[in-house]
């Protein structure tokens, strides 16, 4: 299993040695093609950037997706309290058989649902892949020393073959901003991570890959594979956002 940096839209890759790693044992091929990029990215942005401590309590958006669901998985690993969020009651039950401790599916009160699952806890990291009013409400429930991981912009997604440009340029004109000169004042922290720019230090990543094996999770959940030949079908069930887990496309 491996992945490489573009293009992977294809039926045969070459790829450098050192982004390959053995398949784990009882592994099958779709589950080995669903884990470097989610489980690096939920493992960079929790334990390398979120500096992550025993018994934190984390918000995880996007809960349900391949990022989601392994950034939960390693977080318990740290016996965190988990907050997952999704857009969907259709997939609340999945999270609570992966163990989350709550979970919101996001409405227009999203500040109030995140406090009532906050409780008396203090919110110690967000991984944010939403954006927007999720994005700020995320932001103002951190605790002092808290840290936002951003690693996604879901609400720039189009749900059609047809994106509404002005729809998307509102949201881009829109986005929250964030005042650098407050940072230190309320002693919070905003962090970015793409899996890319770390591409050139192969090394750095398969010594955080083999970390994540070491913890012995389970394989990836695997939502729905397609063949090669229904590739668009794909990209557009992916669109929906019905999907659970990894869309697979396989040869």
């Amino acid at each position: 299993m491996g992945a490489i940096r573009f293009g992977a839209y294809t039926t045969h890759l070459n790829i450098d040695q050192r982004y390959i790693l053995k398949l784990p044992e009882g592994w099958k091929f779709e589950e080995g093609a669903s884990f470097i990029v989610q489980s690096l990215t939920a493992y960079y942005s929790l334990v390398e950037l979120g500096n992550i401590k025993p018994n934190n309590t984390v918000l995880i958006h996007s809960a349900a997706g391949g990022v989601g669901i392994y950034a939960n998985r390693i977080a318990k690993k740290f016996s965190a309290f988990t907050i997952g969020t999704i857009g969907s009651e259709s997939k609340r039950n999945f999270l609570i058989n992966e163990g989350y401790d709550e979970v919101i599916v996001r409405k227009n009160n999203f500040g109030e649902q995140l406090n009532t699952a906050l409780g008396e806890r203090k919110l110690n990291l967000v991984l944010e892949s939403i954006g927007g009013k999720i994005f700020d409400e995320s932001f103002n429930a951190l605790a002092p020393s808290g840290r936002i991981i951003v690693y996604g912009g879901a609400q720039f997604m189009s749900k059609s073959s047809r994106p509404n440009y002005l729809n998307v340029l509102f949201k881009y004109l829109t986005r929250p901003k964030v005042d650098p000169l407050s940072l230190s004042n309320i002693n919070k922290s905003v962090m970015g991570f793409n899996l890319i720019y770390l591409w050139d230090r192969p090394d750095e990543l398969n010594t955080m890959a083999i970390e994540i094996l070491k913890m012995n999770l389970k394989p990836p959940h695997i939502g729905k594979v397609f063949s090669f030949k229904h590739l668009i079908e794909a990209l557009r069930y992916f669109q929906t956002g019905r999907s659970i887990g990894k869309v697979v496309v396989r040869t």
